[in-house]
């Protein structure tokens, strides 16, 4: 495969991935953010194809993105012209960001963007570079999935919206080999008019998560105080099988 086709194929992935999300969650993840927060500058960590970002511009907050892909940030692009509102965009990875000399009153970060990171040392150092972004009293905002999540709920996992004909998509789960770890296998088939057939674009999606007190702990150390654990984008207050803990941490 050339590398000329090796990145198309890559940014097809990027924007059918783009396209599972439903919109209902962006709205939800905004009502939240909207509750916990005045208006002022904002930074989406692991923002992706800047969907929530376009939301947050468009509600009147000043907000940029980060993120590591190439291709998930053109897409935020595009989305932020075709809604007509400006976004800062960030290509760089969430764990060392050092560089970037601007400070934000919130930092938020959600769709699971931090349960991507491999290790418990990866999400420390995310977690020093959002407080070191941080003006002193300023906001982190974010959501993570549970121990429930992982290895209840995604256990023998399988997902097949094969009734779309254009946007074919299947989706398994298995345990991964960490403890409270999964993997995800994404395939999408993709019609080629030159081969009159599909391609197949797959790619295997880990996800860690840790014990709550982990996460309370790690924030703590990472110079954040007043942590909230809350349930269903803040409605409802966590308990055994909640699928995704979201938190609010105020930087000291």
């Amino acid at each position: 495969m050339t590398d000329e086709n090796l990145q198309q194929n890559y940014s097809t992935f990027a924007e059918k991935y783009d396209q599972l999300f439903d919109d209902n969650m962006y709205e939800a993840w905004l009502a939240f953010v909207k509750v916990h927060t005045t208006k002022g500058t904002i930074l989406d960590l692991g923002g992706g194809a800047g969907r929530l970002a376009v939301l947050l511009a468009e509600d009147g907050y000043a907000v940029d993105v980060l993120d590591l892909s190439a291709d998930m940030l053109t897409l935020a692009q595009r989305h932020a012209q075709a809604a007509k509102v400006d976004i800062n965009l960030l290509q760089a990875d969430m764990r060392d960001w050092s560089d970037w000399p601007k400070i934000y009153d919130t930092i938020i970060s959600f769709a699971d963007a931090f349960n991507y990171l491999p290790t418990l040392h990866d999400f420390k150092a995310a977690l020093a570079q959002a407080a070191q972004h941080l003006n002193t009293g300023g906001q982190l905002l974010f959501d993570v999935i549970t121990p429930y999540q992982v290895n209840e709920l995604y256990q023998d996992y399988y997902y097949n919206n094969d009734d779309d004909a254009d946007n074919i998509f299947m989706w398994t789960s298995y345990p991964g080999d960490s403890i409270n770890s999964v993997d995800h296998d994404l395939k999408f088939f993709v019609y080629d008019e030159a081969i009159d057939g599909f391609k197949i674009l797959r790619e295997i999606h880990h996800e860690q998560t840790y014990d709550l007190i982990v996460y309370q702990q790690a924030l703590e150390e990472a110079g954040f105080k007043d942590v909230q654990v809350m349930a269903d984008f803040g409605i409802h207050s966590v308990n055994d099988e909640t699928s995704r803990w979201f938190f609010k941490a105020v930087k000291i």
